[in-house]
């Protein structure tokens, strides 16, 4: 496939997806009660569910960057894969800046038709005061900004406890595959 019609179908499929969504919309339209309005609201500021559209975005345009850049090292002249690869960027960019604010709009109106009355339907007043006051406590920030460097911890102790068993069967592993890709080359 080249690289206007991969831009082409991911055009059509993020429209697509707008215009589900959009019908997602009209149809959950059930609302949330007044006295649940705000601890929704508070709810839904910390979960960070705007983010969900964007990722959908982004994940196949850099995928879509990734592939390309692997065609661009194998196949574009070494002088001209650079500027390559700046086109190919810019364009994805310019996708993606074109297509963030109205995906934007529509997932926040799919977080509040259908996210916020779940909450609403699912949680008592009191128990979502208490959700908010969970998700705005400075302790679970405090947590969740440790929680990288225990997940870079756990990987590293792992690493070197387990270095010494893996590395010579991962070099091994290095090997076959190279000669199974050169025997293909050569085919």
């Amino acid at each position: 496939m080249n690289m206007s019609r991969s831009m082409s179908v991911i055009g059509v499929a993020a429209g697509l997806a707008l215009a589900l969504a959009g019908s997602a919309c009209a149809q959950n339209a059930a609302g949330v009660p007044a006295e649940k309005q705000a601890p929704v609201k508070r709810v839904l500021a910390k979960m960070a569910l705007d983010s969900v559209g964007m990722q959908m975005l982004q994940a196949p345009v850099a995928e879509m960057v990734r592939q390309s850049r692997v065609v661009v090292t194998s196949r574009v002249p070494a002088e001209k894969q650079e500027a390559a690869m700046k086109e190919v960027t810019d364009e994805a960019n310019k996708f993606i800046e074109q297509e963030a604010p109205p995906l934007r709009a529509s997932t926040q109106a799919v977080v509040q038709s259908s996210v916020a009355p779940l909450l609403a339907q699912k949680f008592s007043t009191e128990e979502l005061k208490q959700l908010a006051d969970i998700l705005e406590s400075p302790l679970l920030a405090k947590f969740e900004s440790l929680v990288p460097e225990m997940k870079r911890t756990v990987g590293e102790n792992v690493a070197k406890a387990n270095a010494a068993q893996i590395q010579p069967k991962m070099t091994e592993l290095q090997n076959r595959v190279g000669l199974r890709l050169r025997t293909a080359v050569g085919q």
